[in-house]
């Protein structure tokens, strides 16, 4: 009899402490710099479902419904906007222009965020502006991929 429960005691501490300190389940808290933007559009209508990548991430992700996108500067972030048109008035093949701007919380735009993209004015940083509709409003062409670093 005591050497059943001895038995039974040494399985039962075998699987109490099989559960503690193994495994690579790290715990990584928050990152305090997390930072929150959306991408709208001139009325103020989320682009949701844009693929982003940031420095800061592993894999790529959407834009939320709300067209929110999250980072932690000082982040590079590609956006990448195949199947939009772009916005450049001036190419008469464009059905319509889909303009994007970058807001904040409050629909503030940002201003003056440095960026490049793959097809417009590509090799050169051009930055997010005032385009008389809202702040934060910047260039792009069909199909293309810009990095914003923010």
């Amino acid at each position: 009899m005591k050497r059943l429960m001895g038995l039974v005691l040494a399985g039962v501490t075998s699987l109490a402490l099989s559960g503690c300190g193994g495994g690579g389940d790290e715990y990584y808290p928050p990152d305090p710099n997390l930072t929150t933007l959306f991408l709208v559009d001139e009325f103020g209508d989320p682009y949701a479902g844009i693929p982003y990548l940031c420095d800061s991430m592993y894999d790529w992700e959407l834009t939320r419904s709300n067209g929110e996108f999250t980072f932690s500067p000082p982040d590079n972030c590609e956006f990448d906007f195949y199947g939009y048109f772009g916005t450049d008035p001036d190419d008469f093949t464009v059905p319509y222009n889909e303009y994007i701007y970058i807001v904040d919380i409050t629909d503030d735009g940002k201003n003056d965020i440095p960026y490049e993209c793959s097809r417009f004015n590509a090799g050169n940083i051009n930055y997010t502006y005032d385009d008389g509709i809202w702040d934060g409003s910047f260039d792009y062409d069909a199909d293309d991929a810009c990095v914003f670093y923010l």
